[in-house]
C-alpha cells in the first residue's frame, strides 16, 4: 500500500502530485564553495574563541548568572552541582555551534560537499546491503531489514562502549578526551555523554541500511506523518491530498463496518490494486448521492471484495502499462521538466503529467514523424483512459490508422477495424440517433465539411439540408436510415430508387415527406447543387473493400457514441492504404459524432474522452465550434498532426486559441513555431549586461602595477559595469522551438477546466 500512503501535493496544473516536493519560485542564490569554506573555517574559529574565552573565564562570570539563579540550594554541592554545570555548559556548547553553523552555513557546505560524496559510495554499495529505492521494497522485507538494521546498531554500540576492553572506543575517549579530574561526577558526565554521542552516530550511519524512514513514512501514526510531509509545502501552501489510507471511515461512519473492515484486510494484503480502490470509492460517491442503492452495494461489497462493482468487461486492471499512473489525482506521467533556463525554476525536475481536468481543455499535439506523438503522448493517455474507464470514472473513444494501435486489443471493450471482413463490430454512420435533421448535419460535417468553403452550396447547412431532405423521408417509409449503397443512389438520383421511395411515402399516406422529397428534386436540377458533391464524397465509403460495414438494418453489433454515458472503451481502426480520402470521412464523421454527442448526454459524471491519432484535414469550422462546447461538458479531445500545414490555413490560428493545452515536439519547423510562440505570449524577465571598461590611471604606482598585471595576464585593466534591466520576451520564440528543442522532448502548456494555466515547459518525454 506505498502507492496509497505516499503524499500527492497538489503544486499546480501540470505537475506530477505524487510524492512532490516543492521548490521555492526563485531561484536561491548559490554561493561559491570557496567562500563557503571560507566562512565556515572563520565561523569555527570565532566559535572556538568566545568558548575558549568563557572557559578561560575572560568575559566573566555573567554568562553562569541563569545558572545560578535557577538551581536550587541543595545541589549547589556535591556530584548533583557538578552534573548540572557540565549539562549547562553543554547546552551553551550547543547554542554557539547552532549559531556559529547558520553564520558559517555548515549545513550548506555539507550539502555542497560530503552529500554527494556519500551519493556517489550509497550507489556504488550492491544492492542488497543499500537499496536505491526503498519504496518498492515489500512490507515483510522492509521490516526485516529495519530489525536487523536495528539490531546490529545495538551490537555495535554494545561494543563500542564495552568497558571492559581498554581498547574500546569508550575508553580510548575517556582516556585521550577527558581532564583527569578523578571527580567520580565528572567521569559519569563524560561517560554517559560518550556513551550517547557514539549511539546517536551508529544510528545515523545505519539508517539508511535499515531503510528506517522508510518505515516511519509507512507504518507511523498517521498524524505524525502527515504533520512530517506537510512541512516541506508549508511555504508554497500547496495543498496535500488527503487519502483515507484505505481505512474506509466514510463506509464505517455509514454502518457498514463489515464491509469496511473486508475491504481494509484485503488492501493491507494488496489484494486491492489500484483501479480497485478508484472504482470502488467511485461507486461509493455515487451510492452516497442515491441513497436508495446502500444496501446493495454493501451486500456487493461483501460477496465480492475488491472486486465488487466491477466493470462490465470483468477486467481489473490492464494487462500492460507503459507509463505511471495515479488513479487518486487521476493523473498520467509524460516526463520531467528539463533543468533549462526557459523553465521556470519552481517547475525544473518535476514531474510533467495530463488529468482530465485538463485534457477536457483539449489537446493538440504538433511534431514531425518519429518525434514521439503515439508512444509518448498518445499510448499514455489512453493507458490512463482506459485505466479510468475500468474504475467507472471515464469513457474512451480512439481513431487511429490500421496496425499502428498504441495499445492491445485487449485494452479496449470493442474494436471496429473499417475494411476488415474479420472486424468484431461495425460503426453506426449515424451516431445512434433517430433524428434525420441531427443525422443529416453530422454525416454533412464528415463529407463535405473540409471543402466547404469551396463547394458550390457554399455553407455546409446547405450540404445538410440536401440529405435531410433524403433522410428524413427514408426513415419514415423504411423505419431507419438508409445504407452507404442506398444514399448513394438517392444522391446519384437513381430512378429505380426515387421511384421505389415515392411508392412507399404515397402507400403511406405521409404528404410531408414527399413534400421533402420533391423539393430535392426541384434544388437538383438546379446549378451548384450540392447533391452531386456529396454523392461523389459518399462513393469513397461505397467501396467493396467497405461492403458489409455501416449497415443500418441492426445485423451487425454496431458501435454508437450515444453510450458516452458509460465507461466504455472503443477504438476504431481506419484503413489507410488506398482509401486516405475514406478515412479522412470517417476520421470527422467520428469527431462530429463525439461532440454532438459528448454534449447532448444527460448524465456528464463520465469523463468522455476522443484520442485522434493524426488529425491531418479533420479540422473544419464546425469541428472548432465543438470543441469550445466540449468543455462545459467533461469531455475532451486529444488531437494530433504532423505540422500545422495540415489544418486549412485560416484556422490555424483558432485551432491554437481553442484547446487549453499545447505541445510541440522536437523537430517542428519554424513557420509552426511562430503560430505557438505567438499564442505563448511573452513575460517579463530580468537581464544583465556586463561591460568593461578600460582603467587609465595617472598615478605613477598605479600606472607600474597595472603595467605589470598587464605583462602577467597579457590583458588591459578593466573594470566591469553591470546593468539590469526587465524587458518583455517570448517565452519560446520560433528559433527556439525549431532547433532548440533536444531530441525526446516537447514543450507543453496546460489549461484547466477551471482557469489555472501554467506557463510552457520543456519535458523530457524519456524519464
Amino acid at each position: 500500500m506505498a502507492w496509497l500512503r505516499a503524499p500527492r501535493v497538489l503544486a499546480g496544473p501540470g505537475i506530477w502530485s505524487f510524492e512532490h516536493r516543492v521548490r521555492p519560485k526563485e531561484e536561491p542564490h548559490e554561493i561559491a564553495v570557496p567562500q563557503l569554506i571560507a566562512g565556515a573555517v572563520i565561523s569555527f574559529l570565532c566559535a572556538w574563541l568566545l568558548w575558549s574565552l568563557l572557559m578561560n573565564d575572560y568575559l566573566g562570570p555573567y554568562w553562569k548568572w541563569p545558572l545560578e539563579v535557577m538551581l536550587p540550594d541543595s545541589w549547589r554541592e556535591g556530584n548533583a552541582g557538578v552534573v548540572s554545570s557540565f549539562v549547562y555548559m553543554a547546552l551553551i556548547l550547543g547554542v554557539i555551534v547552532v549559531l556559529f553553523g547558520r553564520v558559517g552555513r555548515w549545513p550548506a557546505l555539507f550539502r555542497r560537499l560530503l552529500a554527494p560524496v556519500g551519493r556517489r559510495v550509497w550507489k556504488r554499495l550492491p544492492g542488497w546491503l543499500a537499496p536505491k529505492d526503498p519504496g518498492s521494497l515489500p512490507g515483510g522485507a522492509l521490516l526485516l531489514r529495519a530489525v536487523v538494521a536495528l539490531a546490529v546498531a545495538w551490537l555495535l554500540w554494545e561494543w563500542c562502549t564495552d568497558e571492559s576492553r581498554a581498547s574500546s572506543l569508550l575508553m580510548l575517549q575517556l582516556a585521550n578526551l577527558t581532564p583527569d579530574s578523578g571527580d567520580p561526577a565528572s567521569y559519569f558526565y563524560y561517560r554517559t555523554s560518550y556513551s550517547l554521542i557514539d549511539l546517536v552516530i551508529v544510528l545515523a550511519v545505519l539508517a539508511p541500511f535499515g531503510c528506517w524512514p522508510e518505515v516511519w513514512r509507512r507504518y507511523a501514526p498517521p498524524g505524525w506523518r502527515r504533520g512530517g510531509e506537510s512541512t516541506a509545502t508549508a511555504e508554497a501552501d500547496a495543498p496535500v491530498l488527503q487519502v483515507d489510507q484505505a481505512e474506509w471511515a466514510e463506509l464505517r461512519a455509514a454502518g457498514a463496518g463489515d464491509a469496511a473492515e473486508r475491504l481494509a484486510r484485503e488492501a493491507r494484503a494488496g489484494l486491492m490494486n489500484d483501479v480497485d480502490h478508484a472504482r470502488i470509492t467511485r461507486a461509493w460517491q455515487s451510492v452516497r448521492v442515491q441513497t436508495s442503492r446502500f444496501p446493495a452495494f454493501v451486500e456487493n461489497v461483501q460477496r465480492h471484495g475488491s472486486a465488487a462493482c466491477g466493470h462490465p468487461s470483468g477486467a481489473r486492471d490492464l494487462p500492460v502499462r507503459t507509463a505511471r499512473h495515479d488513479l487518486l489525482t487521476g493523473q498520467v506521467r509524460l516526463g520531467t521538466a528539463s533543468d533549462d533556463l526557459r523553465n521556470p525554476y519552481d517547475r525544473r525536475g518535476t514531474g510533467a503529467a495530463l488529468d482530465p481536468g485538463l485534457l477536457g481543455t483539449s489537446l493538440l499535439a504538433v511534431g514531425p514523424p518519429g518525434a514521439g506523438k503515439t508512444t509518448r503522448l498518445v499510448r499514455p493517455v489512453l493507458e490512463t483512459m482506459c485505466l479510468q474507464a475500468l474504475a467507472g470514472r471515464a469513457a474512451v473513444v480512439s481513431v487511429g490508422a490500421a496496425g499502428a494501435g498504441p495499445a492491445g486489443d485487449d485494452a479496449f471493450d470493442a474494436v471496429v477495424r473499417v475494411g476488415h471482413r474479420e472486424s468484431p463490430c461495425d460503426l453506426d454512420l449515424y451516431g445512434g440517433t433517430s433524428d434525420p435533421d441531427e443525422a443529416a448535419a453530422v454525416l454533412a460535417e464528415a463529407l463535405v465539411g473540409d471543402v466547404v468553403a469551396g463547394a458550390p452550396g457554399g455553407e455546409s447547412r446547405r450540404a445538410a439540408t440536401v440529405l435531410g431532405q433524403l433522410l428524413g423521408p427514408f426513415r419514415t417509409a423504411h423505419g431507419r436510415f438508409p445504407g452507404v449503397a442506398e444514399l448513394r443512389e438517392l444522391l446519384d438520383r437513381a430512378p429505380e430508387a426515387m421511384t421505389a421511395l415515392r411508392t412507399a411515402l404515397a402507400t403511406a399516406g405521409e404528404q410531408g415527406a414527399l413534400r421533402e422529397l420533391d423539393a430535392r428534386e426541384r434544388q437538383a436540377a438546379r446549378a451548384g447543387d450540392a447533391g452531386a458533391l456529396l454523392a461523389d464524397r459518399i462513393a469513397l465509403l461505397d467501396r467493396p473493400a467497405f461492403a458489409g460495414f455501416f449497415d443500418p438494418t441492426g445485423q451487425t453489433r454496431q458501435v454508437s457514441l450515444r453510450a458516452l454515458d458509460r465507461p466504455l472503451r472503443v477504438r476504431i481502426d481506419l484503413p489507410e492504404r488506398g482509401h486516405a480520402d475514406a478515412s479522412r470521412i470517417l476520421a470527422r464523421l467520428v469527431l462530429a459524432q463525439f461532440t454532438e454527442c459528448a454534449v447532448a448526454r444527460a448524465d456528464r459524471s463520465v469523463f468522455a474522452c476522443l484520442v485522434l491519432d493524426d488529425a491531418s484535414h479533420v479540422v473544419t469550422q464546425e469541428a472548432l465550434r465543438g470543441l469550445q462546447r466540449l468543455r462545459s461538458a467533461n469531455a475532451g479531445v486529444v488531437l494530433t498532426l504532423r505540422a500545422l500545414d495540415d489544418v486549412p490555413e485560416q484556422l490555424r490560428g483558432a485551432l491554437l486559441g481553442t484547446v487549453g493545452c499545447r505541445m510541440a515536439f522536437a523537430g517542428v519547423t519554424t513557420w509552426d513555431g511562430a503560430r505557438f510562440a505567438e499564442v505563448w505570449g511573452k513575460a517579463w524577465v530580468e537581464t544583465r549586461d556586463v561591460t568593461d571598461r578600460q582603467i587609465v590611471s595617472d598615478e605613477p604606482f598605479t600606472k607600474l602595477m597595472h603595467s605589470i598585471r598587464r605583462l602577467v595576464t597579457g590583458k588591459d585593466v578593466t573594470a566591469k559595469a553591470v546593468t539590469v534591466r526587465t524587458v518583455e520576451r517570448e517565452r519560446w520564440s520560433a528559433s527556439d522551438l525549431a532547433n532548440a528543442v533536444p531530441a525526446g522532448h516537447a514543450v507543453l502548456s496546460v489549461t484547466s477546466v477551471t482557469g489555472e494555466t501554467a506557463p510552457p515547459v520543456l519535458v523530457d518525454l524519456r524519464g
